[in-house]
C-alpha cells in the first residue's frame, strides 16, 4: 500500500483526478480501449467535477460504478444518478457507460444479464474506491450476506444485503477489484484514517478494503 497525504482536500481531488487521467491515457496507448470503475456518495464527486473534462479520447472508455444500490436512477439514493450528473458530462459524456442496476425486484433478476455487459470493460484500467468507518469498501460490507463470496468467488458481480443498508446493492467482487490495472482509495478526515489503520490490523472478514490494499494507493487529507 502506498499512502498519500495531502495539504488540504482540494489538492487532493485535483490531482488524484489528474492521476486517474493519465492512467487513463496510458491505457489507450496499448490498449483499444480502457476502464474506469468509481464509488457513488458525495466525497468523490470534486474528482468527477474536475475529470469530465480531462482530454482524453473518452469515447474509448468504459465507466462503471463499483457497486449500486438496487434503486431506479430516477430515485436520490441512486448512485448512477450522481456519476450521470457530475462525471459522465462534458469531455466525458462520450464513454460508455455501463449499468449495474436494471429494472426488476431484486438484483439476482438481472445479475447474469449484468455480468455479460461488465465483461468486455475487464480486467479494469482504473479503479477508485471509498471506505466507510466501518471498514467496507463498494458494497462489500462486514456482516453482509454474500461476504464470503465477494471476498474469495469466481464471481464478478455479487448481490449483497447488509445490516444498515436499507436496499439490496450490487457490487464488483474483491477479484475484479484486485485484478484492475490501476486502483486508488480516496478517504477523508481522521475518522478514516483511523479506520485504515484499524483495517491494516483485521482480516478482511472483519474489514473488507484489507483485501484490496496491497498495490494500492491511497489518498487521504484531514480537512
Amino acid at each position: 500500500m502506498e499512502f498519500q497525504e495531502y495539504a488540504d482536500i482540494e489538492m487532493l481531488m485535483m490531482r488524484l483526478a489528474d492521476q486517474i487521467a493519465s492512467e487513463l491515457k496510458n491505457a489507450l496507448l496499448t490498449h483499444d480501449e480502457a476502464s474506469l470503475a468509481v464509488p457513488g456518495g458525495t466525497t468523490p464527486g470534486p474528482v468527477f467535477d474536475n475529470l469530465c473534462d480531462a482530454r482524453i479520447d473518452w469515447s474509448h472508455v468504459r465507466v462503471m460504478l463499483t457497486d449500486e444500490r438496487w434503486v431506479p436512477e430516477s430515485s436520490d439514493r441512486s448512485n448512477t444518478r450522481l456519476i450521470r450528473e457530475r462525471l459522465l458530462t462534458g469531455r466525458a459524456a462520450d464513454a460508455t457507460y455501463v449499468p449495474l442496476y436494471a429494472d426488476a425486484p431484486t438484483p439476482e433478476d438481472k445479475l447474469a444479464e449484468l455480468e455479460e455487459g461488465l465483461a468486455p470493460a475487464l480486467p479494469l484500467s482504473v479503479v477508485l474506491l471509498g471506505m466507510g468507518a466501518d471498514m467496507h469498501t463498494a458494497s462489500i460490507f462486514p456482516g453482509a450476506d454474500q461476504l464470503g463470496r465477494a471476498l474469495n468467488g469466481d464471481d464478478n458481480l455479487v448481490a449483497m444485503r447488509a445490516p444498515g443498508a436499507p436496499e439490496p446493492r450490487i457490487t464488483l467482487s474483491a477479484k475484479v477489484l484486485k485484478q484492475a490495472m490501476n486502483r486508488h482509495v480516496l478517504i477523508v478526515g481522521d475518522e478514516k484514517r483511523a479506520a485504515l489503520e484499524k483495517a491494516l490490523t483485521l482480516s478482511p472478514a472483519e474489514a473488507p478494503v484489507s483485501a484490496i490494499l496491497n498495490d494500492t494507493t491511497v489518498h487521504w487529507a484531514r480537512s
